[in-house]
């Protein structure tokens, strides 16, 4: 029994690993939303300054300025969205891991359960006995008397 339960341990702190590695995953992938939204707000509003200053008249340096910008905007953009399916990928990755500890601490939960229902039977069994015997030497003696 002692073995179980210092397995028990062991597969409980691998779970618990398990959920921070899963819960850090989650938090980079919402970063990553977070960001690519950032992104493409700002890069929406830079088209609003743009499209407004082309209805007042723009150069053609300032509106080459303008599209250079939003490029490096759509490049961020990009890279942003590459990390963010990185990062759900690596969610999925984590959240199979911690699905796979949980089954594998089911599994101990199981086994000593089991080992524990043994133990009572054998100790119900040992204590009958006890209750039977002192019940038969209750009756010798009366007998004897």
């Amino acid at each position: 029994m002692k073995q179980l339960n210092t397995l028990y341990k062991f597969e409980l702190d691998k779970e618990q690993k398990s959920a921070q590695a899963l819960k850090a995953a989650e938090l980079d992938y919402q970063q990553n939303k977070e960001r690519l939204s950032g992104v493409s707000e700002y890069r929406l509003e830079y088209m609003r300054r743009l499209n407004q200053r082309s209805l007042e008249g723009i150069d053609s340096a300032t509106y080459s300025h303008f599209h250079a910008f939003i490029a490096k905007l759509d490049n961020a953009a990009l890279q942003v969205k590459v990390a963010m399916h990185q990062a759900q990928a690596l969610v999925e990755t984590r959240k199979k891991q911690w699905l796979e500890q949980r089954k594998k601490i089911q599994a101990v939960e199981l086994l000593r359960d089991k080992k524990l229902a043994a133990l009572r039977v054998v100790a119900n069994k040992q204590e009958q006995k006890m209750f039977d015997e002192i019940a038969t030497q209750q009756f010798v003696r009366r007998v004897r008397q």
